[in-house]
């Protein structure tokens, strides 16, 4: 019994780990696309 239940367990904080750096990937592309965009904007604007 202790080995099914372990198994899930790596699973689950795999799954948790690869959902992690996917926010991550989006938090720092989004995070990207404003500074960029706000920056094409002052250039303009100024």
């Amino acid at each position: 019994m202790g080995a099914p239940k372990r198994k899930p367990a790596t699973i689950k904080q795999k799954q948790q780990e690869e959902v992690n750096k996917k926010a991550i990937y989006w938090l720092a592309g989004s995070a990207g696309a404003v500074i960029v965009i706000l920056a094409v904007l002052m250039i303009i604007f100024s």
